[in-house]
């Protein structure tokens, strides 16, 4: 059984998915802007949601900080960007390929 965790590079702007150490995949993410920075740290998912609507695009999954979430979006230019206020955005088919790989529990690193 996989032992999941995910690493997300804010300067590098990319998502990882870890099997224990060894990287699995990679992903193109958009992240906050600088009024509203993603915030750094260890968190894991606490919740996961479909077709959440609106800017949220195909996917949520909500991390244990409150109000902040790795989702996929309705603006695919905004990848790659600081655009949000705070979240991790991710093409709606990488999240929905990343969704169906981790759990709720999963640990999520963000580093900058």
């Amino acid at each position: 059984m996989p032992n999941y965790n995910i690493v997300v590079d804010l300067t590098e702007r990319r998502l990882y998915l870890k099997d224990g150490d060894q990287i699995v995949a990679s992903y193109p993410v958009g992240i906050g802007k600088v009024a509203t920075q993603t915030p750094s740290g260890q968190f894991t998912i606490i919740n996961k949601q479909p077709n959440p609507g609106g800017p949220f695009g195909a996917f949520w999954m909500g991390l244990s900080k409150p109000h902040y979430g790795i989702h996929g979006t309705n603006d695919p230019s905004s990848i790659g960007q600081l655009v949000s206020h705070g979240c991790i955005r991710m093409h709606n088919e990488d999240v929905l390929e990343l969704q169906e790989k981790v759990s709720i529990g999963t640990p999520v690193t963000i580093q900058s």
